[in-house]
């Protein structure tokens, strides 16, 4: 954070700040929100920034317990926004889980909102290879009338953790237990030994993963019929779950925009 710009002799939070300032537009930005660090990062940036905006959480039903609890206790100015479909209830509806290269339940429960807005967000080049190919500025390849900035995106971990400590931004303890993202429990993005460690702490979302996917398992044997193969992977909902947490489908599909960690 003390790296100043060589062309602005400013550090990175003033920089990002002329960003939101620069870019917004007269209605306010629309902030997403999640909860995670580089949200809450990004929050604080903007009422800093002293620019008009309002904030918006998509619940999802999956994200953890705490983190839910954190961002009812903490940031009450947030617009807090419910499904209309559950996850529980798109894994029955797609016959599927979501995966890596289908990640469906993104479009559903995260990517919500935002249709004729410039939405600001904490997505940066460091979280991942994909990302670091993303442009301050974009437009979102689903909506052409939504619009993104991002004011961090060339921030690393240790400019986020920096900033948090530094000013005293309150976060999620889940963090301090070595958690390293608070994203939706069970996602695939996440890998399987994240996803055991999620499963371990939260079993009752574990249960609810594996009643959909019987159900979907069902479904599917139906919808078959008389072509159903007695090898297909999918004979009963434990064959999905262990096919689906197996992470056998590493492909991922093309860049959806996602906000979130």
């Amino acid at each position: 954070m003390s790296t100043l710009n060589l062309f602005s002799g400013k550090d990175k939070t003033e920089i990002a700040i002329d960003r939101i300032k620069a870019f917004c537009p007269p209605e306010g930005y629309y902030v997403a929100f999640s909860g995670g660090k580089d949200s809450i990062v990004i929050l604080d940036l903007v009422k800093k920034a002293g620019v008009p905006f309002d904030a918006h959480y998509n619940i999802t039903g999956v994200d953890p317990p705490e983190l839910v609890r954190f961002i009812r206790d903490n940031f009450r100015e947030v617009k807090r926004h419910k499904p209309e479909i559950t996850m529980w209830q798109l894994i029955v509806k797609k016959m599927m889980p979501p995966t890596r290269k289908i990640r469906y339940c993104c479009e559903y429960l995260k990517e919500r909102g935002g249709s004729n807005r410039l939405v600001v967000t904490g997505v940066r080049w460091a979280e991942s290879l994909r990302r670091s190919k993303r442009m301050m500025v974009e437009t979102c390849f689903k909506d052409s009338k939504k619009h993104y900035i991002h004011p961090i995106v060339d921030w690393t971990d240790e400019d986020v953790w920096k900033y948090i400590k530094d000013n005293n931004v309150k976060y999620c303890s889940l963090y301090d237990e070595g958690f390293k993202r608070l994203g939706c429990i069970g996602c695939p993005m996440a890998g399987r030994t994240e996803r055991l460690k999620e499963f371990a702490r939260w079993p009752g979302f574990e249960k609810k993963y594996r009643a959909a996917f019987e159900i979907a398992a069902k479904l599917n044997i139906q919808r078959l019929g008389n072509n159903f193969d007695n090898g297909a992977r999918w004979q009963n909902g434990e064959a999905m779950f262990n096919w689906w947490l197996d992470d056998k489908h590493k492909k991922q599909d093309p860049d959806q925009t996602v906000l979130f960690e």
